[in-house]
């Protein structure tokens, strides 16, 4: 035996990192509605540089409990909703608008079994180019049969002449590039904006969630008792954010409605205990939430192998 072991040939530690990572999705039921996580991809970003209303070193005291170093990478999610009758994307990310790391959706939405042309419907939370992004490319609809819905004053700010016209030199680019990805539709017939707090499919509500952005939307996905609550940019960073609900973001419209309608999910997401899914969070960023002293603390969902 000892023999044996010596004289064979010692194991090769020549091969090559493979890198990467599975593909990005994640699927959970929900009463009799299946929901899949999507990654649009990931971005290192210098989060700390964004985050309002704490000192910088509360900020940067808050992601050292989570083993954060700024940047770190922050994740890009979407969610298909298949109703059994209706196919419905909630964002569309970042299409190929902020680089290589970003605009993985349609890779990731073939990867889960379904193709671009089955979307019924699009949902949009607002209209901020990664999540809006994803929507058209090359002046053409990426979901050519999906009619695409977002809350009317989305529509009213975003697709203005008037506004991007008198947009700052730093603005007219978001601008632009959110008139280029949903102009296709409004050509088609096929962007239909929505007001107030609305069934728009049974089982699935918009819930206005107003301050990161004029018309930031929520979206409520109930079935057979159970429900998940879609929060878009209520929040960005879960280490900051849950334990401390009054920061803000430096890209909200209105921080002080934007902290308010935060403050509020958070309260009714602990009270119910039902599943919420997150933009930003870390993939697939869908967990619940506990009550924590003056904050909260996020619970994520526990990995099924069987959906």
């Amino acid at each position: 035996m000892l023999l044996t072991a010596l004289s064979a040939s010692p194991a090769s530690a020549s091969a090559p990192f493979a890198r990467g990572q599975a593909p990005g999705w994640y699927r959970v039921s929900l009463g009799d509605f299946e929901v899949t996580a999507l990654l649009d991809g990931t971005m290192a970003l210098p989060m700390e540089q964004f985050l309002t209303g704490a000192t910088p070193a509360k900020i940067l005291a808050a992601l050292a409990r989570a083993y954060l170093t700024p940047p770190f990478e922050t994740s890009f999610n979407c969610y298909l909703i298949n109703t059994g009758t209706k196919l419905v994307l909630i964002d569309t990310g970042t299409g190929g608008l902020l680089g290589p790391t970003v605009g993985k959706l349609v890779a990731n939405l073939k990867a889960s079994g379904y193709q671009p042309e089955q979307i019924d419907e699009i949902y949009l939370t607002h209209m901020h180019t990664d999540h809006v992004g994803g929507v058209a490319a090359n002046g053409k609809r990426v979901f050519p049969n999906a009619v695409v819905r977002a809350a009317k004053a989305e529509g009213e700010q975003w697709l203005s002449q008037d506004n991007l016209d008198k947009a700052s030199a730093e603005d007219k680019e978001a601008y632009a590039a959110v008139r280029n990805a949903v102009t296709p539709y409004v050509a088609t017939g096929t962007y239909q904006p929505f007001e107030g707090k609305t069934e728009l499919i049974p089982g699935v509500t918009a819930v206005p969630a107003v301050g990161h952005t004029e018309g930031h939307t929520l979206y409520l996905v109930e079935s057979k008792g159970q429900k998940l609550m879609l929060w878009g940019d209520l929040m960005h960073v879960a280490a900051v954010q849950f334990p401390s609900p009054w920061v803000t973001i430096l890209a909200d419209t209105d921080s002080k409605r934007a902290a308010a309608a935060r403050k509020k999910a958070f309260a009714e997401a602990a009270k119910q205990g039902y599943l919420v899914g997150v933009s930003h969070i870390s993939f697939p960023g869908l967990g619940r939430l506990r009550a924590d002293g003056r904050g909260y603390r996020w619970v994520p969902v526990n990995y099924t192998a069987n959906p």
